[in-house]
């Protein structure tokens, strides 16, 4: 047995030395436990080697956000404030899964390449509004690939952004002809950024997925989606009796559907998980409405499922999905959880791409970026012709009263965006293979946890000894799920550490002096990555693979003043003193 772990330890540095040795980590010890298969081959469509280092990818992000994310530290303070540690938390985990990408795509077979097709960050939240500017993520359009083949694609990026005659078809197309596989990825680095601001207790994780194909999304996008998360054999019991279950569906035929499958599951021990908050009552009201007067338990804050955790509902519309299904308690007496609401772009697409793993169905409606219409009538007010001259008149009807010009704006904007993002607005509901050129897809999802996790009861970061700490990954391939506990230990001491998980312009704003540290080339590289990263909102992409920066694009809640002048006084010394290597860069006036 011990020479068993030794040789797993051993495989598992072997195969993911690249990011061990840019975080300066140390393996002590790897923990594999299948905890679900369907009895398929165990391995993933990016076979065993790199499927370990994706596995590493998502631990170490979860390692690095909790230990230098500033957990906790918004506890307690004003808004404003707070808002300044989610921005720095998440920049610290865009930051170490963008690192930790690069370094393993390294591997990559020379015509493979990883895109991030949907990101969680690029819109504006404080709760559901604007006012705080948008995130550090990893969004659209970002490539993890060899130099040539990177090159390849970015270019032909910037045309999807800036040509409106090039479109995500020509795209595909010219992908194809190259010979160019592209694996793409929807990524959010801190899920439930708040519950880790704020220091609490479960929740806070780290979600790669990753597709044998790109999603179809032709340009940076987030939004939302209504999503209604039921069973499989729920849906296929439906479909025997030529029911389609879908968003859309009146509850109550939902409801009757489930009592046929299940008959000893009385109503009130029919869960429906859903977000709550007074910021969602103008559009999920209704549907709680629906379910309560069907005698359903719409889940509250704290409640606790059957044979799990405590559960929290004021975000995190990702993790309920691994416990949608039938629940047994104490008294023998079984229980169905369900998801349903709407949930934002990013998670709702990793949510419903677990349908194959959990036996699940996901059906998904277009939302808007607006919180004004209750759900039944946002997905119409999506397919209304944002182009119309009666567009306003026809919003108006459809909310049944007048809607102020500033909301029609926003309607009118979401819908436009959507197309311009080739999203499918024309459909009335949308399942995921939608998302997919070949409509047939392979996955391989990944969930860090940074915090314990009250649906799985997975365990978060723990130390376990002087600068080492367990680090819990769960993973599926669509064949089961599996846990793996890796063991870490941090080679330098904590602060040395910290410069390691840091971005330069970091370690800029805290004072170290970029004029007489050593350069090298490679610095090139990550100032262009951190900026893609920290400053999306400022970039501007130009021909030849060039970025101009504006400074004043980025809100000052996302970057103080204090530290756009040291991004402009750092980037401007690089560019005159080492002209060549920034060739790609420019920085408005």
């Amino acid at each position: 047995m011990q020479q068993e772990r030794l040789n797993r330890i051993a495989q598992w540095v072997f195969d993911t030395r690249p990011i061990l040795g840019r975080f300066h980590l140390w393996l002590e010890d790897v923990e594999e436990t299948r905890v679900k298969d369907d009895g398929g081959e165990d391995e993933a469509f990016v076979g065993k080697s790199l499927s370990r280092s994706f596995v590493m990818a998502a631990a170490v992000t979860a390692l690095g956000t909790r230990l230098f994310g500033r957990f906790g530290e918004g506890r307690k303070l004003d808004r404003s404030s707070l808002n300044l540690v989610k921005k720095d938390a998440d920049a610290v985990s865009a930051y170490v899964m963008s690192e930790a990408l690069w370094y393993l795509t390294r591997r990559l077979p020379e015509n493979h390449a990883v895109m991030v097709c949907l990101g969680e960050g690029l819109m504006p939240k404080g709760g559901e509004t604007p006012e705080m500017g948008s995130n550090p993520l990893l969004g659209f359009g970002r490539v993890y690939a060899r130099p040539e083949v990177a090159k390849f694609l970015e270019q032909r990026v910037h045309r999807l952004i800036n040509d409106s005659e090039y479109r995500w078809g020509d795209f595909w197309s010219e992908s194809q002809v190259a010979g160019i596989s592209i694996w793409g990825a929807a990524i959010d680095t801190l899920e439930n950024t708040s519950r880790f601001a704020k220091g609490d207790a479960t929740g806070p994780m780290t979600v790669l997925h990753l597709f044998d194909q790109p999603l179809i999304v032709a340009m940076p996008y987030e939004g939302y989606f209504g999503n209604l998360v039921l069973p499989r054999e729920v849906v296929d019991h439906a479909a025997e009796d030529s029911i389609l279950l879908n968003y859309h569906t009146p509850r109550q035929t939902v409801m009757e559907v489930i009592r046929s499958k299940y008959p000893d599951i009385l109503p009130e021990r029919v869960h429906v998980w859903t977000l709550g908050g007074r910021s969602r009552e103008a559009r999920l009201a209704g549907l709680w409405d629906q379910w309560q007067t069907l005698g359903a338990h719409v889940v509250e804050d704290g409640w606790r499922l059957p044979g799990g955790g405590e559960i929290f509902n004021d975000s995190g519309t990702y993790a309920p999905m691994f416990s949608v299904g039938v629940h047994q308690d104490e008294a023998g007496q079984r229980h169905l959880l369900l998801c349903d609401g709407y949930a934002a772009s990013a998670e709702a697409i990793q949510a419903a791409g677990l349908d194959p793993v959990l036996d699940t169905r996901t059906s998904l409606s277009l939302f808007s970026s607006a919180f004004r219409l209750p759900c039944e009538k946002e997905r119409l007010a999506m397919r209304l012709d944002p182009e119309s001259p009666r567009f306003a008149e026809d919003l108006a009807t459809l909310s049944g009263e007048e809607v102020e010009p500033e909301t029609t704006a926003l309607y009118r904007d979401s819908i436009m965006v959507a197309r311009e993002a080739g999203l499918p607005v024309d459909k009335p509901f949308l399942q995921i293979d939608d998302f997919f050129p070949r409509k047939h897809w392979r996955g391989l999802t990944l969930d860090g946890f940074i915090q314990p996790d009250p649906y799985s009861g997975a365990a978060g970061v723990e130390e376990v000894g002087d600068r080492t700490y367990r680090v819990t990954v769960r993973s599926s391939s669509g064949d089961g799920l599996n846990l793996v506990t890796l063991t870490l230990r941090l080679e330098e001491p904590f602060d040395e550490s910290r410069l390691v998980f840091s971005p330069l312009l970091d370690r800029f704003y805290a004072g170290q002096e970029f004029r007489s540290r050593a350069v090298k080339v490679s610095d090139s590289g990550r100032l262009r990555n951190e900026l893609q990263t920290l400053c999306s909102g400022g970039l501007e992409y130009l021909d030849n693979n060039r970025i101009r920066l504006h400074l004043d694009w980025i809100d000052a809640a996302v970057l103080s003043d204090r530290k756009k002048q040291v991004v402009q006084d750092a980037l401007g010394w690089y560019k005159e003193h080492h002209p060549i290597w920034f060739r790609w860069l420019e920085i408005a006036d």
